[in-house]
């Protein structure tokens, strides 16, 4: 926390991002205050002051009674970090590298849908200050901005005066475009193509959301925001579904309900499984299309479904269970990355993770047990319906400089050294008792 000035800072390949908190005491000398506080019970309270009801509705869903979201945390519980003193920390390192782009630190953006529920900018604020950060960033294929909006955003944050510099880093960012895969192949392409064009260097094929779990809040208050007429903006933006639009004789100017709901309805969250033998198909185009750019599948919870990644040629997986938005009941996200990391998964391909994650303590516990990186969803959905842009900023810098501390502090000089045996981890003993899932 030292005066930046002070001589004895050491050379970082990063910004100093412990730097935020010095910042956060100081402000109030300027007649300044901190925008609001980012612990995640009071972060989640204030967006939801902010959020009109059916988006605070659709923020909050989970699937049936929530215990899928409850184990979520439960798990993190359950592993102590061991810190190590007298470790010189001084030049410190939190970049790492994914799948040959150097990024500011293993935390990223994940996609999520409808950004416009949140704020009425969409996905740009959030893609702009992923580039400024450059952190990776996922775009949703049920976003609510244009694919090409998205990606000159993101190019965007990367330009402006306050960028990060990332030591060793290329021009190139990192950004993944995350797709939920139409039954119409000729939608699946154009879709693809228009991200590889874009400059989305890696494509998720999420697998787990084909049909939306069963939310009680969301079905209660019929909080569906596509038959509103609102979301369906990257659909709409596509050439083949505007021909699909034409063919179906649907203005979307005149009927935007009916256009936002044929996107969602038969694109997107059809209702309609796809099986194993399609994902070849679906590889071998996305690299044909991309020259050979990274491919990974997301929804991934046990070790059977990703020896199959690893047999179909996937690149990477993101364990995930939706964040407890899919299947009510279903094994924690962080057991599941325990499990598939211990079957020597990780040897093979890169292991992401996501669901769950409330802040750097999380963070450090997934890479302990292996996780590559991390994706962070929660946090800046509730930034952003806070402030907008700056809510995002303000809730991801103070992530990465909760981040940095905590490796200066518990004795961590790079990514490298978030090992297992840097955890204490207890038996899994988990009662439906909610008394922290919220924190």
């Amino acid at each position: 926390m030292s005066d930046p000035r002070i001589p004895k800072l050491y050379h970082r390949s990063t910004p100093s991002w412990e730097q935020r908190q010095r910042e956060s005491f100081w402000i109030l000398n300027e007649g300044k205050t901190v925008p609001f506080n980012t612990r995640p019970d009071k972060l989640e309270a204030l967006a939801r002051e902010c959020l009109s009801r059916n988006g605070r509705l659709y923020a909050e869903s989970n699937a049936g009674n929530s215990w899928t979201h409850l184990a979520n945390r439960q798990a993190f519980y359950r592993h102590r970090i061991i810190s190590h003193q007298l470790v010189d920390t001084n030049e410190r390192d939190t970049t790492t590298t994914l799948f040959g782009h150097r990024c500011a630190a293993p935390i990223g953006f994940a996609p999520i849908g409808i950004n416009k529920i949140y704020n009425g900018a969409g996905e740009i604020p959030v893609a702009k200050v992923a580039g400024e950060l450059q952190l990776p960033y996922g775009l949703s294929t049920a976003g609510s901005t244009s694919i090409e909006d998205v990606a000159a955003a993101n190019d965007e944050g990367r330009t402006i005066p306050q960028a990060v510099h990332v030591e060793g880093s290329d021009d190139k960012p990192i950004r993944f475009y995350q797709l939920y895969m139409p039954h119409d192949d000729e939608l699946t392409i154009s879709l693809l193509r228009r991200a590889h064009n874009s400059g989305f260097t890696a494509c998720i094929l999420t697998t787990d959301t084909w049909q939306l779990g069963w939310r009680h809040d969301d079905v209660a208050t019929s909080n569906y925001a596509f038959y509103r007429g609102i979301g369906a903006d990257l659909g709409l933006t596509d050439p083949v579904f505007q021909k699909r639009l034409e063919e179906a004789g649907i203005d979307p100017k005149k009927e935007p309900e009916r256009a936002s709901a044929k996107w969602i309805d038969e694109n997107v969250w059809h209702g309609r499984a796809f099986s194993w033998e399609k994902i070849p198909w679906l590889i071998k185009t996305w690299k044909e299309i991309s020259g050979g750019a990274p491919f990974l599948i997301k929804g991934i919870q046990s070790v059977h479904d990703a020896q199959k990644c690893v047999e179909i040629g996937c690149d990477g997986i993101v364990v995930s269970n939706h964040a407890g938005r899919q299947v009510d009941g279903a094994i924690a996200s962080l057991d599941a990355l325990e499990n598939i990391v211990n079957a020597g998964i990780g040897e093979k391909l890169v292991v992401t993770f996501d669901s769950g994650v409330r802040g750097a303590s999380d963070v450090i516990k997934a890479l302990c047990l292996g996780a590559k990186f991390v994706w962070v969803g929660r946090l800046w959905i509730w930034g952003l319906s806070i402030m907008g842009e700056e809510g995002v900023r303000h809730v991801m810098r103070n992530l990465l400089a909760e981040f940095d501390i905590s490796m200066a502090i518990g004795g961590f000089r790079n990514v490298d050294e978030f090992t297992k045996d840097r955890l204490e981890s207890y038996i899994k003993s988990y009662s439906l008792i909610d008394e922290k899932a919220k924190l």
